[in-house]
């Protein structure tokens, strides 16, 4: 397995994330975290279902779209433990794997782009691609912990809330968004893990690239002359003979 080109496990790890990512994106502005189910046994009124979000708060009546009441300062009123830590937990996951996609990305045009004949002037700023996917497969493995417990937190305090108040409490479909784009994170480090292990050389250090380094710099410096190795500075002197 030639580990100098691109292959599909690293392009498919790429696209994962970003598409965990983007959901990530999508169930931190979707306000369909909580519903709170308010019945009425009055013919002449609907129920009344309110969808709590991270940062809003809507409530509607059944068969409508519109919001009865839409406050957008919910996120600074949260008075629910657990979307208060999410409102913390899902924007550093998604830095995190923004950082992540963003090393896999250096990894990847530094493996496809790369001369065989290294630069002497880029010497300081050789780029290790095995060492960028191991960290970002790292730091994808850590976005998909920061974003997973707490949205699997909610589905159990939910059950805290049914229990302390009435059961009208049920957690929506953000929830499940959240959870599989935690578990694509988890899919896009395995990939990156896997092409690494698969990679790698088992003697070898842990850090440290795949593929053997390519011959030393001094090799590929334009060798000296016969005439400049003997002197820096040469005089030719004429001789003058005469003859008799």
């Amino acid at each position: 397995m030639g580990c100098r080109d691109v292959h599909a496990a690293t392009v498919l790890s790429f696209l994962c994330g970003i598409a965990s990512v983007a959901g990530l994106f999508a169930g931190t502005l979707l306000p369909n975290w909580r519903k709170l189910r308010l019945i009425t046994f009055n013919r002449n009124e609907k129920n009344l279902t309110v969808y709590t979000g991270l940062w809003v708060k809507c409530a509607r009546y059944d068969g409508s779209s519109d919001c009865l009441m839409y406050d957008p300062t919910w996120y600074s009123s949260v008075d629910q433990l657990d979307l208060r830590v999410l409102q913390f937990a899902l924007p550093l996951s998604i830095l995190i794997a923004m950082g992540a996609l963003l090393l896999c990305l250096i990894g990847m045009c530094n493996t496809a782009f790369r001369s065989s004949v290294p630069n002497i002037k880029l010497a300081k700023c050789l780029v290790n691609s095995a060492g960028c996917h191991l960290v970002a497969g790292l730091l994808f493995f850590m976005a998909g912990n920061v974003s997973l417990s707490p949205s699997i937190w909610v589905i159990f305090y939910n059950i805290h809330l049914n229990k302390k108040f009435e059961p009208v409490f049920t957690f929506d479909y953000a929830v499940y968004v959240t959870i599989a784009s935690a578990g694509g994170l988890f899919m896009t480090s395995l990939l990156l893990f896997i092409w690494y292990c698969a990679c790698k050389s088992l003697p070898s250090p842990f850090w440290q690239p795949l593929y053997s380094h390519p011959p030393s710099m001094h090799t590929y410096s334009q060798p000296y002359s016969a005439r400049s190795r003997l002197s820096a500075i040469e005089i030719d002197i004429p001789v003058v003979s005469h003859t008799t």
